[in-house]
């Protein structure tokens, strides 16, 4: 493809993003792109690549991005790209000519507004002195007061580590191998990899690459995991012989996790709302080697099947539905398709998660509850809450749980976070609860 087919694509692909984002049902961005390049099944993978590389610097810089459009009169999927092309890629104006030359597959010629737009920006760095913070940190300004309350001093420091690309991590399916082995099995086959410095079970590429296209992978040596999901996934005290709920299991990541931990044994209820969620697990089950998972697709938090299962869980683990600001390095477009009405809904739903997921519990049982967000909201207000309404459970200290983990690092109180600034990995908190009348 010319580069100035790809320049349409790239217009056309962000306008459907964009058009997404204030709809009832946002679409991801990368589900959005899997669904263009499908259909259009002539585009080779560099083009592909090239499209998709431009879509994610302009969806990962947005708030720049529209700085500068807004500050010279543009808006819209075209203005964003021409701004990315010439402020990221350093595009002259005779290159924007050749880009959009109004062919038969190229974008429409450009307009006088954005001749002068793109002349007006030439040269200028990215970010500007005049940009106030939430525009610099790349963020909606209506999360601007919580992000600093739940961050404190280090929030631009987090801020500015959630604009980074995010890193490759795999978590070595302890079922089949070790980390030693796996280590040295992809090292057999070129792919550049270390240990992670805080999961004992993690490993991190050191650049992108086709990894699924690995034998390691079809062995069922690794799933890819953050992380710190891998560590919030730790925190759970699960034995083989267990039975234990993941009540919102989604596509089975920490499902897998847990059964390593169990080894294969005991029982794993694994619930959520969506089939077509836990229909995505069995394929990862089935070349993970695990067996002892049962899938189960619930109609909400107040499904009549849960009280089957009152009392009787020995640990239960809720990764609740959340803003996952803690996870925009690796999903930039979420912050942008979820609002203030969303974040309401998001923490009511979490109460509810919880009061019912508490019902599962035994006595001595463990309740982790875990969100890949940053704010305090929906963190430590949320267990605060659920501990004054529930005083059969009582919260177990972070440093307890650390300490029989097989390595020790990160203890912060009560609760358990992490952040990709001061970690590494995305963001993450997880409370464990007790029950212990």
């Amino acid at each position: 493809m010319r580069d100035s087919a790809r320049v349409a694509a790239t217009i056309e692909l962000l306008e459907t993003c964009i058009a997404s984002w204030g709809s009832k049902s946002p679409l991801p961005a990368d589900i959005a792109m899997h669904h263009y390049f499908k259909q259009r099944r002539f585009m080779g993978s560099k083009d592909r690549g090239n499209v998709a590389e431009l879509i994610y610097f302009i969806i990962r810089n947005y708030g720049l991005l529209n700085w500068w459009c807004e500050e010279n009169n543009q808006s819209g999927a075209r203005a964003l790209t021409i701004g990315a092309l010439v402020l990221q890629k350093h595009y002259t104006l005779a290159d924007l000519y050749e880009a959009m030359d109004g062919d038969k597959f190229s974008a429409a010629r450009l307009s006088q507004g954005e001749i002068n737009f793109a002349k007006a920006i030439a040269g200028k760095p990215l970010i500007h002195r005049d940009m106030p913070d939430h525009v610099r940190y790349n963020f909606p300004e209506w999360m601007l007061g919580e992000l600093k309350t739940s961050l404190g001093p280090e929030w631009k420091k987090e801020m500015a580590a959630l604009s980074e690309e995010a890193t490759v991590d795999l978590r070595t399916n302890t079922l089949l191998t070790t980390r030693e082995a796996l280590l040295d099995a992809l090292k057999k086959e070129k792919y550049d990899a270390e240990p992670t410095t805080l999961s004992p079970l993690g490993v991190r590429l050191k650049k992108r690459s086709p990894v699924f296209t690995s034998e390691t992978f079809k062995k069922g040596w690794f799933e890819m995991q953050d992380e710190g999901s891998q560590l919030v996934s730790l925190l759970l005290p699960v034995k083989p012989g267990d039975k234990v709920i993941d009540f919102c299991a989604g596509a089975g990541g920490k499902t897998l996790a847990l059964a390593a931990q169990m080894k294969n044994k005991g029982r794993i209820l694994a619930w959520d709302t969506s089939k077509r969620r836990l229909e995505q697990m069995r394929p990862r089950l089935s070349r993970a080697k695990v067996d002892n998972v049962q899938l189960h697709v619930i109609t909400s938090e107040h499904d009549a099947f849960i009280k089957r299962h009152k009392d009787s869980a020995d640990g239960v683990l809720v990764d609740a539905p959340c803003s996952g600001c803690g996870t925009w390095r690796r999903n930039p477009d979420l912050k942008w398709r979820f609002g203030p009405k969303d974040l309401q809904d998001i923490q009511a739903i979490q109460q509810r998660v919880l009061d019912s997921a508490a019902r599962l519990v035994k006595k001595n049982g463990h309740l982790l509850y875990i969100t890949c967000s940053l704010l305090q909201s929906e963190n430590e207000s949320q267990i605060e809450q659920f501990v004054k309404d529930h005083e059969k459970f009582r919260v177990v200290s972070a440093e307890k749980i650390w300490s029989n983990l097989p390595q020790q690092t990160v203890k912060q109180g009560s609760s358990f976070r992490l952040t990709p600034h001061q970690d590494g990995t995305d963001g993450f908190f997880a409370s464990l609860l007790q029950r212990c009348e």
